[in-house]
């Protein structure tokens, strides 16, 4: 780094302060790059499944937010002052003012009261402030961990690709929230797939590396677990079972048949309108999208199943009777979804259970691909 001027010796000289920035961030890097001479594995993983646990109640309020409509009702995105809620009638009536310049209030809820609108508010506000929580539960204590000198190697640099994604996921959601903003009065739910695939990427990735992890903890010669086939193609299938999820849920699929197993009087609505070309029925088409996630959900608990069982045989029953009931909860509140035409809380539990499914599973998977490990060494005694 460059000396700054001579004649700029002072803390508060933009030369002086762009300096001293730079190198506090080229000292983080090198901190968080940098073996552990002191690695806290156990306290990390710890720390990463608290984190885990913040971003399911966001997956769930996220659910909340969807089914009351209130994904809208906040038109602008200001990641620092809006943390700071409306706090004063002339504040809320600003931000009720900019609502009503949003094609969600003119085509929908015209009409709407200051009371209905703060409602849908408070949904949105709540779900944007956890994206704030969870952002500063995650970089401050990664920061304090770098600083300690604490990061197990090889860690690094997965805990820093970590905050990345989650600064990208924030990035999604505005952008998913502006496709509603223009002409439609609602988002794009293809955005809204992304911004929903991507939060269980995070709550996946952050409970497999505590997983790790936890390993490192019970032995520091322990290696990262690798992923078995079979759980493989059940992530994989799952996957495409959550896209059709944040399909059905970004048209308001769910709310085309309200009976099951047939939709209506036959198992597909022959009659049903088919958009050209024809593969298009399978992203836009409402009726296509129930069908396809009603019925792909039994491939899914097939692979779910056969990962348990080889969990339990494996002697990891704990975590195979976790897939087995979870998977078995999911679909059952998938039917009630659909049969109470989607109730409010009902719709939410089937949201925050596909999270708690892709935890039973990724559990089972780290368990089945873990290496095996050799007698913990004694300190001081050479390798």
């Amino acid at each position: 780094m460059g000396k700054p001027p001579a004649t700029c010796r002072h803390f508060w000289c933009p030369a002086v302060l762009q300096q001293a920035l730079a190198e506090a961030a080229a000292d983080a890097i090198a901190r968080i790059m940098s073996p552990a001479p002191q690695a806290r594995p156990s306290a990390i993983a710890d720390w990463l499944l608290f984190v885990a646990g913040l971003v399911f109640v966001m997956i769930v309020v996220g659910g909340i937010t969807r089914l009351t409509e209130s994904g809208l009702s906040i038109t602008r995105w200001e990641p620092i002052s809006g943390a700071i809620p409306p706090l004063s009638a002339e504040a809320w009536q600003a931000q009720f003012d900019a609502y009503r310049a949003s094609p969600q209030y003119a085509q929908i809820n015209s009409g709407m009261s200051l009371a209905e609108f703060k409602h849908i508010f408070f949904w949105e506000y709540i779900h944007r402030l956890l994206g704030r929580l969870i952002g500063l539960a995650f970089a401050i204590p990664l920061i304090w961990f770098a600083w300690k000198r604490a990061i197990p190697k090889g860690y690094g640099w997965r805990l820093t690709a970590l905050l990345a994604l989650g600064g990208l996921q924030g990035v999604i959601g505005w952008w998913m929230v502006v496709s509603g903003l223009v002409d439609r009065p609602e988002v794009s739910h293809i955005r809204l797939a992304i911004h929903l695939l991507m939060a269980l990427l995070i709550f996946a990735a952050l409970i497999w590396t505590a997983l790790n992890l936890k390993a490192i903890a019970r032995d520091d010669g322990a290696r990262p677990a690798r992923m078995p086939t079979i759980a493989i193609w059940t992530l994989s299938v799952l996957g495409l079972q959550f896209l059709f999820g944040a399909y059905v849920a970004g048209l308001e699929a769910g709310y085309a048949f309200s009976s099951w197993p047939k939709m209506g009087d036959e198992w597909f609505p022959a009659h049903a309108p088919m958009l050209q070309p024809w593969l298009v029925n399978f992203v836009d088409n409402p009726i296509m999208v129930q069908f396809v996630h009603r019925w792909l959900a039994f491939v899914v608990a097939a692979f779910a199943l056969a990962l348990g069982l080889r969990a339990m045989r494996a002697g990891h029953k704990g975590a195979g009777h976790a897939v087995i009931a979870a998977v078995t909860t999911q679909i059952l509140l998938g039917i009630a979804t659909i049969l109470s035409g989607v109730e409010l809380w009902i719709g939410v539990a089937h949201q925050g259970m596909a999270a708690l499914l892709l935890a039973a599973i990724i559990l089972a998977a780290h368990r089945l691909g873990e290496r095996k490990i050799g007698p913990r060494r004694i300190a001081g005694q050479p390798e």
